[in-house]
C-alpha cells in the first residue's frame, strides 16, 4: 500500500528529508549530489519558477496565480526547489529550522520595525 502524502500542517521537515533521501538513494544519486551541483539545481529550478512570470507586470502576475494550470506549474517548480533544498540539508546535516530561526534573528536586527507601528 502506498504511503499517504503529508500536508503542510502535518509534515515534519525530517520526514520530508527522509522521503527525498529514499527517492535519491533508490536512483543512486548520492555521487552527483555534491554541494555545488545541488546549489546549481536550486538556482536552476528557481529560474524555472521565475520563467512562468517573466514579462508579465506585477498586477497580471497576481492574477496568474489564481489560474489552475499556472498554479500547477508554480507548485511543480516550488516542489523542485524544495526537493533540492531538502536534499542539500539532508546530505550535509543542516537543520533547516535552526537555519531559518538564526536568519530571521539576523534579519530582525538588519531590518528593525519602524517606530511608527
Amino acid at each position: 500500500m502506498k504511503k499517504e502524502l503529508l500536508k503542510d500542517h502535518s509534515a515534519k521537515i525530517e520526514d520530508l528529508k527522509e522521503e527525498v533521501r529514499v527517492f535519491c538513494t533508490e536512483r543512486d544519486w548520492d555521487e552527483p549530489h555534491n554541494p555545488k551541483d545541488l546549489a546549481i539545481g536550486i538556482v536552476t529550478e528557481a529560474s524555472e519558477l521565475l520563467e512562468i512570470f517573466r514579462f508579465y507586470p506585477e498586477k497580471e502576475s497576481l492574477e496568474m496565480v489564481k489560474n489552475k494550470e499556472i498554479r500547477i506549474k508554480v507548485g511543480e517548480e516550488l516542489a523542485d526547489v524544495l526537493c533540492f533544498i531538502l536534499r542539500f540539508a539532508q546530505l550535509y546535516k543542516l537543520d533547516l529550522t535552526t537555519c531559518l530561526g538564526d536568519k530571521l534573528k539576523k534579519n530582525a536586527i538588519k531590518y528593525p520595525l519602524s517606530k511608527e507601528k
